[in-house]
């Protein structure tokens, strides 16, 4: 409240108010205020603009480029890790590196392959694998590995060793041996490895991953790598993804799924946006052992990061054991088929069997337990494709089907595939076609290569025709080999002849990209907690003029409207009060009137 008196009722003017003389002061203080407000959220950190679709893939494709060339060991600010793959005929070791968290709890650590000083990926391999060194011996696991870790260790910076977490998984030829041996190697090594090496490395750290974990990681390094998890990036390709049972959702980028074919096993892997509905309880029960859900974000109740991925592993799907038990097949119906006719099909260079899963004119013996079964390739790709269906059902009984085997829904109208291994090698070193894959360009030139002469083939093959990695090998049985990608791709797993969005790679960005990259995301996605912890802390030591709430822009906002406001109110109280105080200047005036001129009239002769 403002009091206001007259100093005197004596002055024949108009009452001397501060009211008129306010007005600067007022209109001073506004300004004021104003040019405080303005200066606190010009000074305020703002948050960057979001860079256009073109900006961001510069920066993508610089990344890439940075991926390449190498690690520099002098940047303090950097972080390493390591992880240890032991395989079945060897292990090997893989370095990683990844710079400070950027302080958004919705991005993901940015992990990079670690590169020496000639630019060449920091990894190094040995035989046999831990299985087989150290199954008869546990207490020879440490010093199997030694080599590996001291290699890891020269190549990590000294000073960083201590902050370094160690890895140490291993994989299919430990999964084979009893869990008292897989336990007393795993023992071993928790127990003799923190004694020679500096590195952050526990009882957890050390462990048999299943078939399930290993599909998962590779799943999560090709997507990282392909920046699908960045979903800041604006992208046409998305996905709706339901969340939990409350019927919430979200959208975000669309990822990946893979496909990887070896000698001995097949490998799908794919996310799944809707847990959908189950026909039985069977199919649940399979679906839980098949679906695996996590989340890649570091605050467990950030949703942007849970993923529900299927991964299955077919053991006697992949391409060299696909033709063994193709060939005990042919065995066994060319031996019914003579007993049955009386005939003599294969049990002479005279007399073979013709195969149509090999090239024309090609021969060949198939020996299986002292019996011999001479073939000649007949070339025919059709009929290959459709001897081969009866494979689709599993090797025995013991093992999974790929036409009886639960497998998840995919939207074929909204998903992209990648395949690897055996997909890339079918389509790309012989028929040159890897990449993007069309069914029916596929078929056309397998038919092509199955009608062939063999003596061609080889005739291009010594004129340099097909890729440099083709050999004798994949000549003779090419045509087998593509007839059983067909089978399993659009068969085994339902794939449409005209899908559009499946391609067949070896590298990713010029790049081989390893579960191991997957594995290491998701061990440490706890990681930039600590990061931006240490970002709140030096945010609660900045200066008053940036303080928290000029974050929030609807607070900011508020605050000027209250201001304004105030500003306005005080104005017009003043304006009320100068009214005031100038009708009473008037009744002041009035009353003078009427004493002092009465008073003069009565001093009058």
């Amino acid at each position: 409240r403002i009091g206001v008196s007259c100093p005197s009722w004596r002055s024949a003017g108009p009452c001397p108010c501060p009211g008129p003389r306010q007005r600067p002061v007022a209109l001073g203080l506004a300004v004021t205020v104003v040019l405080l407000l303005l200066l606190l959220a010009t000074t305020a950190p703002r948050r960057q603009a979001v860079p256009g679709r073109a900006a961001r893939r510069d920066e993508r494709y610089l990344a890439r480029v940075e991926e390449l060339t190498a690690t520099d060991t002098e940047d303090s600010a950097l972080n390493y890790g390591v992880v240890v793959d032991c395989g079945s005929s060897g292990s090997r070791v893989f370095v990683y590196f990844w710079p400070p968290h950027n302080g958004n709890p919705h991005d993901l650590l940015d992990i990079r392959q670690m590169r020496d000083r000639n630019s060449r990926p920091v990894v190094k391999k040995i035989k046999p694998g831990i299985s087989v060194a150290a199954a008869a011996a546990p207490e020879q696991a440490t010093p199997y590995l030694r080599p590996l870790l001291q290699f890891a260790a020269a190549h990590v910076p000294a000073r960083k060793h201590k902050e370094t977490p160690l890895y140490i998984l291993c994989t299919a030829g430990m999964r084979l041996l009893p869990e008292g041996q897989q336990a007393a190697i795993l023992e071993d090594l928790v127990r003799n490895v923190p004694q020679e090496f500096d590195f952050l490395f526990s009882k957890s750290h050390a462990e048999v991953i299943s078939g399930k974990q290993e599909g998962v990681y590779a799943w999560i390094g090709i997507n990282f790598v392909l920046g699908r998890f960045d979903h800041e990036d604006e992208e046409d390709a998305v996905v709706t993804v339901a969340l939990g049972d409350k019927g919430e959702s979200l959208i975000r980028k669309r990822t990946v799924g893979i496909l990887d074919m070896g000698g001995a096993s097949l490998q799908i892997a794919y996310e799944v946006p809707d847990s959908g509905a189950f026909s039985s309880s069977q199919q649940e029960e399979a679906a839980k052992s098949l679906l695996a859900e996590f989340n890649l974000g570091c605050d467990v109740q950030h949703t942007g990061h849970v993923y529900r991925v299927y991964v299955n592993t077919f053991l006697g799907f992949g391409g060299n054991f696909a033709r063994q038990r193709y060939e005990d097949l042919v065995l066994n119906q060319t031996y019914v088929h003579n007993r049955l006719h009386g005939q003599q099909m294969g049990l002479s260079p005279e007399m073979p069997f013709l195969d149509p899963c090999l090239p024309m004119g090609l021969e060949d013996t198939v020996v299986r337990g002292g019996q011999n079964l001479f073939v000649r390739g007949r070339g025919d790709w059709s009929a290959c494709v459709e001897l081969l269906q009866p494979l689709l059902a599993g090797p025995n009984s013991s093992q999974a089907s790929l036409m009886g085997a639960y497998k998840a829904p995919i939207d074929f109208g909204n998903s992209e595939f990648y395949g690897f291994s055996e997909f890339f090698y079918c389509t790309e070193d012989v028929l040159r076609l890897g990449g993007h894959y069309s069914a029916s360009t596929f078929t056309s030139a397998a038919q092509e290569y199955c009608s062939q002469r063999w003596e061609v083939l080889t005739q291009r093959f010594r004129g340099g025709l097909y890729s440099a990695h083709a050999d004798q090998h994949r000549l003779k049985y090419q045509c087998f080999k593509s007839a059983w990608m067909y089978q399993v791709l659009h068969r085994g797993f339902s794939f449409p002849l005209d899908y559009p969005s499946l391609r067949t790679a070896q590298l990713v960005y010029d790049r081989e990209v390893q579960w191991t990259l997957g594995a290491i995301l998701y061990k440490t996605r706890f990681l930039p907690l600590r990061d931006l912890r240490q970002e709140s802390i030096r945010q609660a030591h900045t200066s008053w003029l940036r303080l928290s709430f000029v974050y929030n822009h609807y607070l900011f906002f508020a605050c000027i409207l209250v201001v304004a406001l105030a500003i306005v109110l005080y104005l017009l109280r003043l304006r009320r009060i100068h009214h005031r105080q100038l009708r009473l200047a008037q009744l002041n005036l009035l009353w003078l009137d009427k004493v002092v001129v009465p008073l003069g009239q009565g001093n009058g002769p």
